[in-house]
């Protein structure tokens, strides 16, 4: 999704009052509801939540990609009558039908913790660029391009590693922001098949290193390293120009695309 439909992103409310009797049918209509919803091109994600202090009271948030692509697209599609006919029944009992724009007020709070610290922390980043680096060095593809390697070019990797992934901002505070890293790459001519080995050969090292394998450090872990890794190859070609000074990219949960600290 491109940053101005993201941009546009909606989120429509409906609020039910339902007796309790129903409830029980009420839940059952949406379960199989669900899955029209979910069908729709423009529906981004939804969540039926039941009131704890009133279980009377039913809340559904769905995120649509655009007021417009509900109300004229999903509503005219060939989902919507059957969707419709599950939950009509329902309807009396709505008490507030909604749209909702986001606004900046947004956030992560402490009691998720961040992918840094999931990882094992600064001796768990420091783990990985060893392995990595041991193996970059000895790989005949990628040798090349890290030929004379100053002694501590593993430790500032590891560095600006723990500070994406939500760590300290040790990088930024001694070497610079996102733009002194991308200068690291400029003439260096970084080919596709050198990338994808530095994507391959950083997965091995995370494994060596012990960094978490559970689906979802893994899977924002690689979502940082494609989009990286990708830049780089950008950043190194014959005709690329310094980006802006910019900060570090932090990177979360939901991996790309990045947020800005």
């Amino acid at each position: 999704m491109t940053a101005a439909e993201t941009a546009s992103k909606v989120i429509e409310y409906i609020r039910y009052r339902i007796p309790e009797e129903r409830s029980a049918e009420f839940l059952a209509a949406y379960h199989r509801a669900a899955p029209l919803l979910a069908a729709s091109p423009h529906c981004v994600d939804y969540e039926l939540a039941r009131c704890e202090e009133d279980f009377a009271h039913f809340v559904l948030r769905i995120t649509w990609t655009s007021t417009a692509d509900h109300v004229e697209g999903f509503r005219t599609s060939d989902l919507f009558p059957a969707f419709l006919a599950e939950i009509r029944p329902y309807v009396g009992h709505i008490e507030e039908m909604r749209h909702y724009k986001p606004t900046s007020v947004r956030g992560r709070g402490s009691a998720e913790p961040t992918l840094y610290a999931w990882a094992g922390g600064a001796e768990a980043f420091a783990r990985l660029t060893e392995a990595f680096y041991a193996k970059v060095l000895d790989d005949d593809l990628l040798a090349p391009v890290f030929a004379g390697l100053a002694p501590e070019h593993a430790e500032h990797v590891a560095l600006w590693l723990a500070e994406v992934f939500g760590g300290p901002e040790t990088y930024s505070a001694t070497q610079g922001g996102h733009s002194h890293m991308v200068a690291k790459h400029f003439g260096r001519e970084i080919t596709e098949p050198q990338r994808r080995r530095w994507v391959n050969l950083i997965q091995d090292a995370a494994d060596e290193a012990g960094l978490p394998t559970d689906a979802e450090f893994r899977s924002a872990f690689l979502a940082y390293v494609e989009w990286g890794t990708r830049l780089a190859v950008h950043f190194s070609g014959p005709n690329a120009k310094p980006p802006a000074e910019q900060p570090v990219p932090k990177w979360g949960w939901g991996g790309a695309p990045p947020y800005q600290g």
